[in-house]
């Protein structure tokens, strides 16, 4: 029984899996947009009533589906904290959760199964590079995340100085000016909170001219990152 289930659920190669993966998406696909509807503000109660029972008939085929995989599994507990096994519990959590926030968008994320039921093996390559030149470039985006929270902290304390006395409701404090140095470091800029006095100005100048260098650091070296894994990954096929 476990062997049949197992050929069903993960073997998608064989014409059940098949059935059952695509069957998934669908699923998947008109729960996003029975959710998408459920969001316009003149729903009439039919319709209210009918994305509800819909919306709990998903719930149900997938927490079955979740459960079904980890009995399935040679290994549960891999299962269950592997990435796919986070996202399928991620999308049957919100329901079981009361509060202001509805969070069942993130069963978008699911949709990375399709690769698998498409056999889309370019992506599968593409996300084990990616996964290459993580490990690559770890040790730099470390170091690039201290040096940014030291410029994030030097930002908050200078333009707190320059203008503290002329908007002190604004830049109240250090940790109040931090949220003008994150927008400006990264050069998004909003106007919502911006210097008047002329330290301030001249200030805001040079940080915005690191903010430059530290937006761009992060895509080269991502970048090269890549580059080296593409040729580890040729190297790894060469020596196959």
């Amino acid at each position: 029984m476990k062997e049949k289930l197992w050929n069903i659920i993960e073997d998608n190669t064989s014409k059940k899996g098949k059935i059952f993966d695509y069957f998934i998406q669908i699923l998947i696909l008109l729960s996003l947009i029975a959710f998408t509807i459920e969001t316009l503000p003149n729903n009439s109660k039919n319709t209210i009533n009918i994305l509800k029972y819909f919306e709990l008939f998903c719930i149900i085929f997938f927490s079955i589906e979740y459960f079904l995989r980890i009995y399935v599994s040679k290994k549960p507990l891999k299962y269950i904290f592997s990435f796919y096994g986070i996202i399928d519990f991620v999308a049957i959590f919100p329901f079981f959760l009361s509060g202001a926030y509805d969070f069942r968008s993130l069963r978008a994320f699911r949709i990375f199964r399709i690769f698998r039921a498409l056999k889309l093996i370019r992506y599968n390559k593409a996300i084990a590079r990616f996964h290459i030149a993580a490990k690559i470039v770890k040790e730099e985006i470390i170091l690039f995340l201290i040096v940014t929270s030291i410029f994030i902290f030097l930002a908050s304390a200078g333009i707190y100085f320059f203008e503290n006395k002329a908007q002190p409701e604004i830049f109240t404090s250090v940790i109040h000016s931090g949220w003008w140095a994150i927008v400006t470091l990264t050069t998004v800029g909003y106007g919502d909170v911006y210097p008047i006095t002329v330290g301030g100005k001249i200030f805001t100048f040079f940080i915005l001219l690191i903010g430059v260098g530290i937006v761009t650091i992060p895509a080269g070296l991502v970048a090269s990152a890549l580059s080296k894994a593409r040729e580890v990954e040729e190297e790894n096929i060469k020596n196959k």
